[in-house]
């Protein structure tokens, strides 16, 4: 599936409903209700979500996504998804301007700028602004972890 959202000032969807309607966040969207961060990222916001494609979870070793939905698992997959998440609408050109972000799980995220790539620790933006009605998602290549 192509993108996602338009690129318009303010999606017409929450960030939640925008990522359920592309494949590419299937992962991402089962962990979040696992967690049960729905409505939470569905509220008033705005937030600013490092979304991680399948492609990212991929990358992680055999077992880690399944082991992380398991409902006793659930503190650690909500300290890793709040990782991805910065409380506010930082767009990308707000976020090439910064080196560091405090998330909603409390902890700093890096941020690297460097030929116009975009680092989020060790996570690329491969798609920056996709516009929700709560916020703003960038997608990146690789999950990071707190």
């Amino acid at each position: 599936m192509g993108s996602a959202v338009a690129a318009h000032h303010k999606g017409d969807h929450d960030i939640v409903d925008t990522a359920m309607k592309n494949d590419d966040f299937s992962t991402l969207v089962a962990a979040v209700k696992a967690a049960n961060l729905v409505d939470t990222l569905k509220g008033d916001g705005p937030f600013t979500v490092f979304a991680p494609t399948n492609a990212a979870f991929d990358k992680l070793p055999d077992g880690t996504v399944e082991t992380l939905l398991k409902p006793e698992n659930k503190d650690k997959l909500t300290d890793i998804l709040t990782y991805h998440v910065v409380p506010g609408k930082v767009t990308a050109e707000q976020v090439m301007g910064m080196s560091t972000a405090t998330t909603v799980q409390g902890s700093d995220v890096m941020i690297k700028v460097s030929y116009g790539d975009v680092k989020v620790d060790n996570a690329t933006v491969v798609k920056p602004d996709v516009m929700a009605s709560n916020g703003v998602i960038h997608v990146i290549d690789t999950v990071i972890m707190p």
